[in-house]
């Protein structure tokens, strides 16, 4: 059984504080600044993440799907929230995966619980996404380098010589 992770994206950005800062000048940057991190969350993770954002409010707009590596993004129809997207997502992997909901609306949360997902609040999504970052930074980014990842351990001890060799002429 898998996990599935699904982010009410609108929710998320106008809690977190560093999105908040950056929505009162420019929503796309928000939503790309969040984007990026869920993917790198997800990529560490190893989950399935889904960020569903609402555009039931936009006139004539349609159901669009899109992908940020495997970053699942959804912007709901006009007249359709992601709430409402949402909870059909739930209907329809339950039992099949474990699903987490990351939303702040409490209505949402009781109604999400209710159809069997593990509730989420934005803040605890903070918390994790600040976690799982820190912690692949530890194990990736800022690991002493090995003697066996240096070139000159790779390299025959005949070749070394010869590029010794080579140095010292100059």
């Amino acid at each position: 059984m898998g996990e599935l992770l699904i982010v009410d994206g609108y929710n998320i950005i106008n809690d977190w504080s560093e999105l908040k800062d950056i929505v009162r000048t420019n929503l796309e940057d928000a939503r790309v600044k969040l984007l990026e991190k869920l993917q790198d969350y997800q990529g560490y993770k190893g989950i399935r993440v889904i960020v569903v954002f609402d555009a039931h409010m936009v006139k004539n707009s349609i159901r669009k799907f899109d992908e940020l590596g495997d970053l699942e993004i959804v912007f709901t129809k006009e007249n359709e929230t992601a709430d409402q997207y949402i909870e059909r997502m739930v209907d329809t992997f339950k039992g099949q995966e474990v699903i987490r909901v990351a939303t702040s609306d409490r209505v949402e949360q009781t109604i999400i619980f209710g159809r069997g997902a593990v509730r989420m609040s934005a803040r605890e999504l903070k918390i994790e996404v600040d976690r799982a970052e820190k912690e692949r930074n530890q194990k990736y980014i800022h690991q002493p380098t090995s003697k066996h990842h240096n070139v000159e351990n790779r390299l025959h001890s005949d070749l070394l010589s010869k590029l010794e060799a080579l140095r010292r002429e100059k």
